[in-house]
């Protein structure tokens, strides 16, 4: 039984690394955000605009414990899931945890090209959301850095370079 659980700030690719691990290992891919999604019938956004951030990670809490009950699974987890309550604890007692770390420039230039509605970026300018992702990234990464393995995500930016992050995840994970 294995349970491989991804985390690390939005943008980092923990979506993209996570569905190409766990297809490389015949495991099934779960991702949180879009577990959340299905079982509450609500995208990220409406339950932070119904709940606040508080009311989501409530909700985020609950289902990453159903979640990662699941065997034989690569888990992504949003970029805040680790950074509330115990979950990180959890988290290192379920499975092997891997943080996903790149640099605040890199985040930003993967948060400008990707299409998902972040609710944290919303209504800020491109300078606002740069300066945001340093500081946000800064005040998360004690967190982050919990994890059992660290992987450098910086230079994955085509498929190429996400196959060799895919094989040097394997690697560091004795996979």
């Amino acid at each position: 039984m294995k349970r491989i659980i991804i985390i690390g700030y939005m943008g980092a690719g923990k979506t993209t690394v996570g569905k190409a691990l766990a297809k490389d290992l015949g495991m099934d891919f779960y991702d949180l955000d879009w577990y959340i999604e299905n079982r509450m019938r609500k995208t990220v956004k409406q339950l932070f605009d119904e709940g606040g951030e508080e009311g989501f990670r409530k909700i985020e809490r609950n289902l990453l414990h159903e979640v990662a009950e699941f065997e034989n699974i690569v888990l992504s987890c949003g970029g805040g899931t680790p950074c509330f309550g115990d979950n990180i604890d959890y988290m290192n007692n379920q499975g092997t945890t891997l943080y996903l770390k790149a640099s605040p420039q890199v985040l930003y230039g993967h948060l400008k090209m990707g299409k998902t509605v972040r609710p944290l970026l919303l209504g800020k300018t491109p300078e606002e959301v740069e300066r945001f992702i340093g500081e946000h990234l800064k005040a998360r990464e004690p967190f982050y850095e919990k994890a059992q393995y660290t992987l450098d995500v910086n230079l994955m930016d085509n498929y190429d370079k996400i196959k060799i992050s895919v094989a040097k995840a394997k690697k560091l994970l004795g996979l």
